[in-house]
């Protein structure tokens, strides 16, 4: 369909016309320019209550981390689902989708821990799948003290942070933990590559562009061979069983659109239970209003059984 009006609308604001591209900037500029926009984001809805703290991270370090307790929630443990935020591993930070945390929260009836990993260029990977992973590990253990049920632990996230929650889900399988519930992928990059349908049809004028992605992955990675590591490229890894069931959100008019699609089919053929939709009309960065309710449903079902 066409483009969506809503995502027209978005188009045309006066602050996204300033826009400089992120490849024209480099990664401090680009971070001050993604900061003055989530200014301009409305504040969340109410959640019962939020924490900022800094929780053991790999190699001796610490990752600043943010809890969100939903609204109403009754005594006993909470289900609990760690969040990555997007920014193509280079820019973002706990504010940047804090309102999504805080809706996530709420309409899923869980607690949501939002991470903010090792950025790139200063950290290229495997910095944030490791922190990531460290974070799940920690959520995991601290169940009692944080008043949550480790046995019902989820992952999202959105764009690259959907693809710092699949690497946690390949993490765990592989090192035996921790057990993950479900995961939630909005806009998922999944492939080191640039050459499919989707990047030829939206290339420029939505949003995120080629020329951005390869801006992005050319500050992740620190060699190019790092790419074809199922961390990074996840729809490259050799066995996808066994991996948690699975939302995948994609939308239209989106480069990654396809590479999404792929990963969605590659986790069916695994046997692994996928819910899939493409957002139609829409672009990367703008999913909808209707993006985060969907997201915070599947966790609901999943994390509520």
């Amino acid at each position: 369909m066409p483009l969506h009006p809503w995502a027209q609308a978005h188009l045309a604001q006066p602050h996204m016309a300033a826009r400089i591209p992120v490849e024209a900037l480099s990664p401090h500029a680009a971070r001050q320019q993604s900061r003055a926009m989530c200014r301009l984001v409305p504040p969340g809805e109410t959640v019962a209550r939020t924490a900022d703290f800094c929780i053991p991270g790999p190699h001796g370090g610490m990752i600043p981390v943010r809890m969100y307790t939903p609204a109403g929630m009754g005594a006993g443990p909470m289900p609990v689902c760690l969040y990555f935020h997007g920014g193509g591993w280079v820019l973002g930070d706990l504010d940047a989708q804090d309102a999504a945390c805080r809706s996530m929260a709420n309409g899923a009836a869980c607690v949501v821990v939002s991470v903010n990993y090792r950025h790139a260029p200063e950290h290229p990977f495997p910095a944030a799948p490791e922190d990531c992973y460290a974070a799940a590990c920690w959520v995991a253990r601290q169940g009692a003290e944080l008043g949550t049920d480790p046995q019902r632990l989820a992952v999202a996230g959105m764009s690259a942070g959907a693809n710092l929650a699949i690497a946690v889900t390949l993490m765990a399988k592989e090192r035996g933990g921790p057990s993950i519930a479900c995961q939630a992928l909005m806009v998922p990059v999944t492939d080191h590559r640039f050459d499919t349908r989707s990047y030829a049809e939206c290339a420029e004028g939505y949003d995120l562009t080629l020329r951005g992605m390869q801006w992005y992955w050319g500050h992740y990675l620190a060699h190019p061979a790092d790419g074809a590591h199922p961390w990074a490229s996840p729809l490259r890894a050799a066995d996808l069983s066994g991996l948690p069931g699975a939302f995948v959100m994609t939308s239209e008019y989106d480069p990654l659109r396809d590479e999404g699609e792929a990963y969605a089919q590659r986790l069916r053929d695994a046997g692994v239970p996928v819910l899939s939709r493409c957002n139609a009309g829409m672009m990367h960065g703008f999913l909808g209003p209707q993006a985060v309710p969907e997201v915070a449903d599947f966790l609901r079902s999943r994390l509520h059984r």
